[in-house]
This record gives C-alpha cells, sequence and structure tokens, in this order.
C-alpha cells in the first residue's frame, strides 16, 4: 500500500491505544452519561477532527524533515525510539504505584452541552495536545518505507486510519457509556491491564523503531 509497511500491525498498535482509558476517552464517556449518547458521539467526532488535523500537519511535517535532511530524520528516530520507550515504562511501572482514585484531568461533563459546543471542545482538546502530535512524529516513521516516492499521502493514510479507529473505539464507548464504557474507565484492574499490554508494546515498538534502517 504505496510505502506503508505492517499496516496490519499499525492498527493493532492503535486499537491497544486507543481502548487504553485517558482523557479522551473520559471526556466522550463524561459527555454520554451526563448529556445522552449523541453527545457523547459528537464529542468523539470532535476529537477525530483533532486527530485528522494533526495527520494532515505530521503527513507534511515529516515528509519535508525525509526531503530536507536524512540525518535530522534518523535524529528524530531516535529521540521517537526512546519516547516510545519511556511511554510504554511508564504505563507499565505506573501499574505497580498503589491504587489511586478515578483520573482527575478529565473534563468535567456539562448538562444541556450543544451540539457545536460539544465538537468544539472535543476538537480543540486534542488539537492543543503536544503529546499527540509527537506521538505522531515518533510513532508512525517506522510504518512508512524511508526510500519510497510516497511519504505524504502514506503518513496522511495512516493519519486517518488513526482517526478512524480512535472515532469508532470512542463511539463504542458512547453507545456503551451506561454499562461497559463506564466499568472499562473505573476499573483498577483492567486499567493495569490494559496499560501493561499497551506500554509492553509501547517499548517493543520503541525497540523496533530504533533499529529500523533507511
Amino acid at each position: 500500500m504505496l510505502d506503508i509497511t505492517h499496516f496490519g500491525l499499525f492498527l493493532l498498535s492503535v486499537f491497544l491505544l486507543s481502548i487504553t482509558p485517558g482523557p479522551d476517552m473520559a471526556y466522550v464517556v463524561g459527555q454520554s452519561v451526563a448529556n445522552g449518547r449523541r453527545a457523547g458521539l459528537i464529542s468523539a467526532a470532535g476529537v477525530a477532527l483533532g486527530s485528522c488535523t494533526h495527520a494532515v500537519a505530521s503527513a507534511i511535517g515529516l515528509t519535508a524533515l525525509i526531503t530536507a535532511s536524512p540525518l535530522m530524520f534518523t535524529a528524530v528516530k531516535y529521540l521517537g525510539a526512546i519516547y516510545l520507550m519511556y511511554l510504554g515504562g511508564k504505563m507499565v511501572i505506573g501499574t505497580f504505584n498503589s491504587p489511586t482514585p478515578a483520573r482527575e484531568e478529565v473534563p468535567a461533563a456539562k448538562r444541556k452541552a450543544n451540539a457545536r459546543g460539544l465538537l468544539s471542545k472535543g476538537f480543540i482538546t486534542t488539537l492543543t495536545n503536544p503529546k499527540v502530535i509527537l506521538f505522531f512524529i515518533s510513532f508512525f516513521p517506522q510504518f512508512v518505507v524511508t526510500g519510497g516516492d510516497h511519504h505524504a499521502i502514506s503518513f496522511f493514510i495512516l493519519g486517518m486510519a488513526y482517526a478512524l479507529v480512535g472515532f469508532m473505539t470512542d463511539a463504542a464507548f458512547a453507545i456503551l457509556a451506561g454499562s461497559a464504557a463506564g466499568a472499562v474507565s473505573r476499573n483498577q484492574m483492567l486499567q493495569k491491564l490494559l496499560d501493561r499490554v499497551v506500554g509492553t508494546a509501547f517499548i517493543g515498538l520503541g525497540i523496533r523503531l530504533a533499529l529500523t534502517r533507511r
């Protein structure tokens, strides 16, 4: 598929990341519980739009970086590998800490929120999160053949796939917010299990990225 490699592994990794409880999921679930499933779905769409914007920016930026300086891209590759391993290690180590209350960084759900407000808040929350673009830069390059001729469209497709998987996952949790989703977002044991699986996957992907050659 153009310059994309190991697309199945990419989708699996994104899915594991998407089902890991975090601010985006909690925001969507919170709005769904407080204002109904429609509010949750609109919130999920806003988050997805933010991811799409990051996808466009990363496609342009990463392609320019590869074209302008292979050496700089190699440096970014190693920094990305370190970042992925750091994220993975932090997630795994965090599961051995004492149980903590429900995540406090979750934006509070507002009743009677209008569609435009829900959409824009989800969009801005994702767009202004620097960790998202840093994740794009560190994660995406290992799934694109660096010697190919279609970098921009390849990065763009990966970004859209990331946004789509994220939206579908958030939408599913929004629909199930009253039962299964709420249980997942509050279940400490399940959170630890997901964090260990995703954390280990990130460490492995970081090592794989560091060993990847141009």
